[in-house]
C-alpha cells in the first residue's frame, strides 16, 4: 500500500535530484567558471573567461574567440580534479535518478516492500555523493580563485555565474538524496508503530 506521506517526500527529492542535476550539467558545460574584465571604457571593455574545457576572450562588441585547453598535463591540479568530480556527479545524478524512480513507493517498478525500501535508500545515498562532489569541486576553484586574486603576480579574476550554478545544483541534490533517507525512516517507523500498539493490547 502507498504510504502517500513518503510519497510526497519520495516526488520532492526526485524534483530536488533532477533539478540539481541539470544545474550541475550546465556547471560542468559552462565556460564562466571565472572571469575577468579590461575595461578603460565601455566601447573597448574586453572579457576574459575560463571554464573547465576551454578558455575565452570577449568585447563589448559581441566578438567571442574560445580556444580548447591545449593539454591536460599542464592543466592546475585543482582544474583537473574539477572535471573529475563533476563528470562523476553527472554519473552519479544519473543513476540516482534510475534508483529514485525505481525505489518510489507509488511507483510499479523496481519490487515491492522491503525491496523497494532499499533502492530509495540507494538513491538518496547516490544523491548526496552527486551532490557532495560538486560542492568540493566549486568550492576548491572558488578558493583557488580568491588566492589568485590576492597575489599580486597572478591576473585577477573574480567568481564565474558556473560556480553558482554548481553549488546550487549541489544543494538541490543533497535535498533529494535527504528526502530520500528520510522517506525510508519514515517508513520503518511506521512499521514498527502497530507491533508497539500490538503489544500494549496484550494482557500483562
Amino acid at each position: 500500500m502507498c504510504n502517500m506521506a513518503n510519497a510526497r517526500l519520495q516526488i520532492l527529492g526526485f524534483i530536488f535530484g533532477f533539478v540539481g542535476l541539470g544545474f550541475v550539467l550546465v556547471a560542468t558545460m559552462s565556460k564562466e567558471w571565472k572571469i575577468t574584465s579590461r575595461a578603460t571604457s565601455v566601447i573597448t571593455a574586453t572579457w576574459i573567461f575560463q571554464g573547465l574545457w576551454t578558455n575565452c576572450a570577449g568585447n563589448a562588441l559581441g566578438s567571442v574567440q574560445c580556444r580548447d585547453h591545449l593539454t591536460l598535463f599542464k592543466l592546475a591540479t585543482y582544474i583537473q580534479v574539477a572535471r573529475a568530480l563533476m563528470i562523476a556527479s553527472i554519473c552519479l545524478g544519473f543513476f540516482g535518478s534510475i534508483f529514485a524512480l525505481m525505489g518510489m513507493e507509488c511507483t510499479n517498478i523496481g519490487g515491492s516492500g522491503r525491496s523497494k525500501a532499499k533502492v530509495a535508500l540507494c538513491a538518496g545515498v547516490i544523491y548526496i555523493f552527486a551532490g557532495l562532489s560538486p560542492l568540493v569541486a566549486c568550492s576548491w576553484y572558488a578558493y583557488q580563485i580568491v588566492l589568485e586574486h590576492y597575489d599580486p603576480i597572478m591576473p585577477k579574476y573574480e567568481l564565474g555565474t558556473a560556480l553558482f550554478s554548481g553549488w546550487a545544483g549541489a544543494s538541490l541534490c543533497i535535498l533529494g538524496g535527504l528526502s530520500f533517507c528520510l522517506s525510508v525512516a519514515e517508513d520503518k517507523q511506521s512499521q514498527r508503530q502497530p507491533l508497539g500498539v500490538e503489544a500494549d493490547l496484550l494482557p500483562h
